[in-house]
């Protein structure tokens, strides 16, 4: 797996994992219950061996999940590192809109006050 180049781009690949639920629930097994391999993961779910191993390496690029090999067999361990870089990602990205945001109503505010200022008085 290639690193992705930055913040931007490793937060959307895991966004792009997790946005299939069959995903989600695949991560959730290897996470529970990993190391394991596609086989063990599709004998709990109802997808076959073949759908997990092209979701296990859609969370493999994603950074999610890391392979290692024994053998004849993959066994793949998830990797809480991506994810919680995503989430990173997600707080400063909120805190960025929510001050974006708070500027925003101070400027309405402001000019909502000049606008009521400026108009005369009734009976004038």
């Amino acid at each position: 797996m290639s690193p992705l180049p930055d913040p931007e781009a490793r937060a959307g690949a895991v966004f792009e994992a997790l946005a299939d639920p069959t995903r989600r629930a695949v991560l959730r097994q290897v996470a529970e219950h990993g190391p394991t391999t596609a086989t063990e993961v599709a004998s709990v779910l109802p997808v076959t061996r073949q759908a997990v191993a092209k979701h296990l390496g859609v969370l493999r690029s994603a950074g999610l999940v890391l392979p290692a090999r024994r053998g004849r067999e993959t066994r793949f361990t998830a990797d809480p590192e991506r994810l919680a870089e995503a989430g990173r990602w997600l707080t400063a990205t909120g805190t960025a809109w929510d001050q974006r945001l708070r500027r925003l109503a101070a400027h309405a505010t402001d000019r909502t006050a000049r606008a009521q200022g400026e108009q005369a008085p009734d009976g004038e």
